[in-house]
């Protein structure tokens, strides 16, 4: 694992806060003079979400090997395959990039990667191709918790030790139909994004959600961390307005609809960072660059639009991390070591004061050029 200037191990230790308070990170006046560069939280110990189950989180930083084991891995001549619901993010990348890093460190062959697109019947079809390559072990993350459960049970059945990556197939039980699942902190990103929004209000306003409007577990923690949160910690702050869309694609349409409906709207949160694409696009063409928006995921495209000032933040997944942690998982399970059946990355807040550090914390790699250029404009 290559890690560019960065003094520790994100995953065994703490970084403490030296920046700026609540109220001053709100402020216009500390944005304009950010470097990007304050430390970050990144706190194990205050796990907010549970897993598919409600199990408790078991810290990512927990799954270790020894050099025997490993030893022992590298002699068992062991393959996995990968099975993403979608490839074309930052998101897929990074924790594509973290199983590779870590299989390789193991001595196990990765023989078939495959991207769903978010097609339900697409990862039927690319289980069925990747359960015909044999691979001992399959990370993947369901499309559908209930439309692919059949082809999932079909997977488990053959022999293959399933370890999933925040998603989990409809009654499925943890050491019997799979080891375990890996996941970031949803609920706990979701109340990052509902502080950046708080904050920057100081408490009361108007606000608008765009969200999934599909039953998938982590979302839905997402969303229900960021409504809870408002509800209780923000009473005066008001949701006017809670679209839902099915399509990633569909996302401006939705935030032009709120726009149209709601003049007085003042802030905006968005489920994930491509939807908080779609709602700045959708800002753009209102002329409402006075809207604040809030979003989970560090993609590229929000990392520029953190460092430029148009989003306030995100509550960042660390995506390669999990990456790491499930490739590990993996391993316990050839190991036959006792695996927790669910384990998670912490929930860490990024924005403009930490955008460097929390991009190199997230991706494990410099921050581009692209972000340090806007921040010194």
């Amino acid at each position: 694992m290559k890690i560019i200037k960065r003094i520790i191990p994100i995953l065994t230790v703490f970084l403490f806060v030296t920046g700026c308070s609540s109220t001053e990170s709100a402020s216009e006046d500390t944005l304009a003079k950010t470097d990007g560069k304050d430390e970050i939280v990144v706190d194990e110990t205050n796990i907010k979400s549970t897993g598919p189950n409600g199990e408790t989180a078991a810290p990512a930083s927990s799954l270790s090997l020894t050099e025997d084991e490993i030893a022992q891995l590298k002699k068992g001549n062991y393959s996995a395959a990968i099975s993403f619901h979608y490839a074309g993010n930052d998101w897929s990348s990074a924790q594509q990039k973290g199983l590779e890093d870590t299989f390789k460190k193991f001595g196990i062959e990765i023989v078939g990667t495959t991207d769903a697109n978010f097609s339900a019947e697409q990862q039927v079809s690319d289980l069925e191709t990747l359960t015909a390559l044999k691979p001992d072990v399959m990370i993947s993350i369901p499309t559908d918790a209930t439309a692919t459960a059949d082809a999932f049970k079909r997977v488990s059945d053959s022999g293959i030790k399933l370890v999933f990556m925040d998603n989990v197939p409809n009654n499925f039980v943890a050491g019997k139909n799979y080891v375990g699942a890996v996941s970031a902190d949803n609920y706990g990103n979701g109340i990052i994004a509902a502080d950046l929004i708080g904050e920057k209000l100081k408490g009361k306003g108007k606000i608008g959600i765009v969200y999934y409007d599909v039953d998938y577990f982590v979302t839905n923690q997402r969303l229900e961390a960021f409504e809870k949160t408002i509800a209780e910690k923000y009473k005066d702050i008001e949701v006017i307005a809670k679209s839902g869309f099915s399509d990633v694609n569909q996302s401006t349409e939705v935030a032009d609809a709120m726009l149209t409906q709601n003049p007085d709207i003042e802030a905006i949160f968005a489920i994930w960072d491509i939807p908080a694409e779609g709602v700045l696009s959708a800002l753009t063409s209102a002329n409402r660059e006075d809207v604040y928006v809030s979003s989970i995921d560090l993609g590229d495209n929000i990392a520029k639009e953190i460092a430029q000032g148009n989003v306030l933040g995100v509550g960042a997944q660390l995506p390669y991390d999990q990456g790491v942690a499930e490739a590990t998982m993996a391993a316990y399970a050839l190991l036959g070591k006792e695996t927790p059946s669910y384990v998670a990355v912490p929930a860490t807040r990024v924005e403009q004061s930490t955008i460097v550090t929390g991009y190199e914390t997230v991706y494990h790699q410099d921050a581009p050029d692209f972000i340090t250029e806007e921040l010194s404009k």
